[in-house]
């Protein structure tokens, strides 16, 4: 499978907000956390983080496919960490390896080592998708609700 990054535009917010939206409603209605859940978020904040001059967001095209997006905070700055936030594969496409090879190729882009992000703990997918990455827990978590801890990730 061929994935490429495709750098999403100002003009693209409604369609990535969209498809956000979409990929995480399952786990905003199995978690219900109106806090963290980028399914709850507005519009406006797609288009703020695209306006962001440390802010890549990226379409993930698969086989030449619309699969997901992901977005890379990079300020640039030596010793200052990279950040996944959010990464996302749409329901349709999942478990085809789409998600690892987009992150493999952010991290081509923006450097191999420096990373961080973070999951929901009790999604055991999303946890070794990234251990098999590199990743590592930092043993930081927060907990959102009785049901939702946040989970903190490195690479170094």
């Amino acid at each position: 499978m061929e994935i490429k990054l495709i750098r999403a535009e100002l003009s693209d917010a409604e369609r990535l907000w969209k498809m956000q939206v979409e990929a995480f409603a399952e786990m905003y209605s199995k978690y219900r956390d109106s806090e963290t859940s980028p399914a709850a978020e507005p519009l406006e904040k797609t288009a703020a983080r695209l306006r962001q001059p440390f802010t890549y967001f990226y379409f993930i095209q698969a086989d030449g496919e619309i699969a997901g997006a992901i977005r890379v905070i990079d300020s640039g700055k030596p010793g200052k960490p990279k950040r996944i936030s959010p990464v996302f594969v749409m329901p349709a496409l999942r478990n085809r390896g789409i998600a690892q090879a987009a992150i493999r190729e952010a991290e081509r882009l923006h450097g191999g080592s420096g990373w961080e992000l973070d999951t929901v703990l009790q999604e055991a997918g999303n946890c070794h998708l990234y251990e098999k990455l590199g990743y590592r827990q930092t043993g930081e978590t927060r907990e959102i609700n009785e049901n939702m801890t946040i989970v903190y990730y490195k690479k170094d």
